[in-house]
């Protein structure tokens, strides 16, 4: 009987699933098998979804082959998937595809060579296509990507292919990572007989010309002698000079045998991770792991919001948890939305799971994913760790699913599928029965109002766990001083640092203590402000800050144009320009005012390898410096015991960002930011400048105030009708040429108008279409139109228009 099959082909299509059928005589495949498919006339990879009793179509193509004999996915992997491609309107292909480790799925290429080498192409881009090809023909399509980088070199290529000029076929690349095997080396001589072939080896009757070899093969002999398993062969190599060869030839003369043993890349190998004794529980942290261990045996899906301050002990909640799941027979995912929080969480986190933790994040080699990736599905791990993307690790059986600082933008992926890993985590959690619980000291707006609303619970932590203090005594938040830099300017201080946070950074130096410098970097000189009165030029129809480019003001919401003006519109100072100032242009004027003083700068540029943000942590932990100089990369979760004093050099950047989640951002920024001042025995004290001291977002974060905050911004959010209290779709065009970026953008404006008329959707409105904040990258001119409203999703027809990219709840619009 012929067993039939529903397959998800990973490759763009309007139709994500097909049917095929097994060949005769084949075993059985499990859902979730990566295999091989006939489509069209080219081959490419696919998922089984399971085996259905009737085809859809009346004759059915065979499966070609089984890339793995173990399913890639879960079927829980499998469903999430589903989900995902229905919530985020992305592509199935796309969604099952983020689930699998680099280099395992693989997508046909194009495969081009050169037919008529005598052609004379007049564009450019042809010139060079065609003389690429003459030197280096065939060529794969992503060969021929990484030389052109973001030029449209395909749209030249059809036009060649039409014309006969250029061969294109289709190939399948096979998959770029497997299990890694090393050669083993094992004596296979009894123990008198190697002894005699040394002895042989090292006569005198040798000829002078194999003395050489003969004494590396006598060594081989008595490295291996008396060891009663394989040694891997370059432990050999080492121990005795020889060379792949000798072992070649002895293993012909049948004194050794040479094997293959599979090894594990494991990037915590060499990591040592000394026991740990956990800490007592304060009553706050007991009192907020009681509903969590209640969930855990009845496998219930429960959301918690575990609202604590920085320093309050969230992790050791997050590690007892795991505890709990372990020992209830289940396993954990523990996200961390950056890689440089992944040191301090790895060694807590080792220290309790000694060899069954792993490690997922982006800057370890393919291989290494992939070898954890089989670890994980093997379930030979009990807890993964890592960014957004170890939220597919393939785990059986998950009991725990953590976001730490969960209200961070980078859980939100930024391409296709456009996921978000806190609302995919909990579809996930559901599912699986597990617990979720979403770690912060600032909450996503939209969480807290979930929370608030009773959707899930709320767990707090109000004080700092008191590790190094005397009983009966808690760490205290640290002071924040709000500095006008205005009233700076207007005395004559023209430095970037104000006299206040000068004499900070004195006092802090001199008790031989540490500091960090914040600069809340993103939009730096995008906004033009008035350094007399702090205000910013604002769009007259939507109030929001204008954005420069160029000599030209723009709003990026309604698209309304102006000059710069020469004089402030509020206040009519002359002193308005862009503000911004960067990481080098902070630790050359630190460096000037504070000769010797030793200084580490810590941003993107910074942790650009893999393992640098290990270093440069350890590097001012162990107090090798005074002063860290970063940006948003330092106010996440890392606890530097020896710093006593923040300074945030500017902190009213990312308020003037024509976003309305600006205000959310720096004042989580700032909070986070702020706590990470006095965590030990020493008072902390954090110095906040800025031109805009009034604004609430700055004044409730030196208040540590988040209930103030989150109840004047959820104020205006419903004002102005927007998360959590409308939804948000944002559509992004893209393309080369910028007339015709506007004109397409324009003509789907126009599409979805109508679209909302004829279903009636009278509570959704567009906004644009207008250029983007980021207006043009790698070459393409960028246009945004915006919907909100009650499920905005559903006006958009799927397939997406090429093109286009299609965000469902956007955590920016810039």
């Amino acid at each position: 009987m012929t067993t039939f099959l529903e397959i998800a082909v990973l490759s763009p299509s309007t139709k994500p699933v097909f049917h095929y059928h097994l060949p005769e005589g084949w075993s059985r495949l499990e859902a979730g098998c990566l295999v091989v498919v006939p489509f069209g006339s080219q081959k490419i990879q696919g998922i089984v979804l399971g085996e259905v009793a009737r085809p859809d179509v009346a004759e059915t193509r065979p499966v070609e082959e089984v890339l793995d004999p173990l399913p890639v996915l879960t079927p829980h992997q499998v469903r999430l998937a589903r989900w995902m491609s229905a919530y985020y309107l992305a592509t199935l292909d796309s969604c099952l595809s983020a689930m699998l480790p680099p280099g395992l799925a693989r997508h046909a290429e194009g495969l081009y060579e050169l037919a008529s080498p005598d052609f004379r192409p007049e564009k450019p881009i042809e010139q060079r296509l065609v003389k690429l090809l003459a030197e280096r023909s065939p060529l794969r399509s992503g060969q021929i990507r990484r030389v052109f980088g973001p030029l449209d070199w395909e749209r030249e290529a059809q036009r060649l292919v039409r014309a006969g000029v250029i061969r294109r076929r289709s190939v399948l690349p096979p998959p770029s990572v497997r299990p890694k095997k090393i050669r083993m080396v094992q004596l296979a001589l009894t123990p008198q007989a190697a002894a005699a072939a040394i002895e042989s080896l090292r006569a005198g009757s040798i000829p002078t010309n194999r003395k050489a070899a003969a004494e590396r093969r006598a060594r081989v002999l008595e490295s291996i002698l008396g060891e009663g398993k394989p040694l891997a062969a370059e432990w050999v190599y080492a121990a005795s000079g020889a060379r792949l060869d000798d072992l070649r030839d002895m293993a012909e003369e049948g004194w050794v045998d040479l094997t293959y043993e599979e090894t594990t890349r494991d990037p915590l190998s060499g990591r040592s991770f000394p026991p740990a004794v956990p800490p007592v529980l304060t009553g706050e942290q007991e009192v907020a792991l009681q509903p969590i261990l209640a969930a855990m045996p009845a496998a219930r899906a429960e959301r918690f919001l575990l609202f604590g301050i920085t320093g309050s002990g969230k992790t050791e909640v997050y590690l007892r948890a795991a505890k709990a799941a372990v020992e209830n027979g289940r396993r954990a995912i523990v996200l961390v939305p950056e890689i440089a929080l992944t040191p301090q969480m790895v060694q807590r986190f080792g220290a309790r799971f000694p060899g069954r933790l792993g490690l997922v994040h982006s800057q370890l080699t393919p291989g290494e994913r992939y070898d954890v990736w089989r670890r994980a599905r093997a379930g030979h791990l009990d807890v993964v760790l890592g960014p957004r993307s170890a939220l597919f690790a393939p785990l059986p059986d998950i009991g725990l699913i953590v976001l730490d600082e969960e209200h961070d933008a980078s859980y939100k992926s930024g391409s296709s599928p456009y996921y978000h890993a806190r609302e995919t985590a909990w579809e996930y959690a559901r599912a699986l029965g597990a617990v979720c619980i979403l770690g912060s000291a600032s909450p996503d707006l939209a969480t807290y109002y979930s929370a608030r609303e009773g959707r899930m619970a709320m767990l707090r932590l109000t004080r700092r766990v008191a590790d190094s203090l005397p009983a009966g005594t808690a760490p205290s938040l640290p002071e924040v001083e709000i500095v006008d830099m205005r009233r700076e300017l207007r005395t004559g201080n023209r430095s970037m640092f104000s006299r206040a946070l000068f004499s900070e950074l004195s006092d802090c130096l001199g008790r031989k203590e540490q500091a960090i410098l914040f600069l809340n970097r993103r939009g730096t000189a995008s906004a033009v402000v008035c350094r007399s009165c702090g205000r910013s030029v604002e769009c007259p129809r939507c109030g929001l800050p204008l954005t420069a480019h160029g000599e030209v003001l723009i709003c990026h919401h309604c698209n309304y144009q102006r000059g710069i003006p020469v004089r402030c519109p509020w206040c009519d100072s002359t002193a308005i320009r862009p503000l911004g100032v960067g990481t080098r242009q902070v630790e050359t004027e630190i460096q000037r005012l504070f000769p010797g003083v030793r200084t580490l700068l810590w941003d993107r540029d910074a942790v650009e390898e893999a393992g640098e943000q290990d270093i440069l942590l350890e590097h001012f932990a162990s107090h090798r410096a005074d002063v860290l100089i970063g940006t948003q990369m330092i106010a996440k979760g890392l606890d530097l015991p020896r710093v006593t004093l923040v300074g945030m050099v500017l902190a009213d950047i990312g308020l003037l960002l024509p976003d309305f989640r600006a205000p959310e951002r720096v004042f989580q920024v700032l909070l986070q930011v702020a706590g990470r001042a006095g965590r030990a025995d020493r008072p902390g004290k954090a110095v906040l400048q800025t031109y805009l001291p009034e604004h609430y977002a700055l004044t409730h974060a030196a208040a540590h105030d988040y209930k103030g905050f989150a109840d004047e911004e959820l104020k205006n959010r419903r004002r102005l009708g927007y998360p959590p209290f409308q939804n948000l779709v944002r559509l992004v065009f893209t393309h080369s040429d910028e007339s015709e970026a506007r004109r397409i953008s324009e003509a789907m404006a126009e599409t979805l108008r109508a679209r909302i008329v004829e279903r009636e959707r009278v509570e959704t409105s567009l906004i644009g279409p207008v250029p983007c904040f980021f207006s043009k990258i790698h070459g393409r001119y960028r246009w945004q139109i915006v919907l909100r409203g009650p499920q905005p999703a559903a006006l958009i027809d799927v397939p997406i228009p090429e093109g286009w990219q299609v965000d469902v709840d956007p955590v920016s619009l810039l």
